[in-house]
């Protein structure tokens, strides 16, 4: 049997029936996958249960994974999407769960979080109460920059109502320590997500939203490599950022 196939199943709360429907197979074919040992499905099923159930190839079918194993910088890419809206949200919901040690959330408004992600603020209460670190680096809704991207992105609801949201919901749960915010302008036109060693990165595109931004799945694997670049520009923007609470102190 597939043992970690059925417990990512199960810790997803998928059936057979629903990974069926998604990779477009008999529900019967997903049942050998599971109980049938050395049994691998074609690789385009392979990717779209990776996505279903947030979780790596390399955990669920290690050997096809060792076959197509990268060896170059390109390999801290685990998956790409032409479209943010194309991420599956139990992946997000999974990397958000696994994170122990940070969770950064560098979106300039981070509004789709509270839109897509079920009792977003209660997870991250918890997960500071846990030990984690939470950061958000959110644009200012009163800057210059953040007229002239509405400007751009011509949508009813504009970059500044977003933000405010986000705002808004942070100051419902600013009182549990761990848990930081600060205004930058740097990140306009890039967005960058880190759980712990995975991070997901949107360069956003003129005149489109969010979702429509191409997007990254990146892990860590080396030093310097795609995922430390990324993770560095964060860091920069992090230091140079303004207190959202007026409280100048790092936590």
């Amino acid at each position: 049997m597939n043992e970690a196939l059925r417990r990512a199943m199960a810790q997803a709360h998928v059936t057979d029936r629903q990974l069926a429907e998604r990779c477009g197979v008999d529900i019967k074919t997903v049942g050998r996958w599971i109980t049938e040992t050395g049994r691998v499905p074609r690789a385009r099923h392979r990717w779209i249960t990776c996505e279903v159930l947030g979780e790596g190839e390399s955990v669920l079918w290690p050997a096809a994974a060792k076959k197509a194993v990268k060896i170059g910088p390109d390999r801290e890419v685990v998956s790409v999407y032409p479209y943010r809206s194309g991420c599956p949200a139990s992946l997000w919901r999974s990397l958000i769960t696994n994170a122990e040690r940070e969770l950064t959330f560098a979106g300039y408004t981070n509004y789709f979080f509270w839109l897509e992600q079920s009792r977003f603020g209660t997870a991250l209460r918890r997960k500071a109460a846990q030990g984690c670190r939470v950061r958000f680096l959110i644009g200012d809704p009163d800057s210059e920059l953040t007229r002239s991207r509405e400007k751009e992105e011509g949508v009813a609801l504009n970059l500044s109502t977003r933000i405010r949201v986000t705002l808004s919901e942070l100051d419902k749960i600013r009182s549990q320590s761990g848990i930081e915010a600060r205004f930058s302008g740097g990140h306009a036109y890039l967005s960058i997500f880190r759980f712990d060693h995975d991070m997901i990165a949107t360069p956003l595109l003129t005149h489109r939203v969010g979702h429509d931004a191409p997007t990254l799945h990146l892990r860590r694997y080396q030093d310097d490599g795609m995922f430390d670049r990324f993770a560095s520009h964060v860091e920069e923007l992090w230091s140079n950022g303004t207190p959202v609470w007026g409280d100048a102190s790092d936590g």
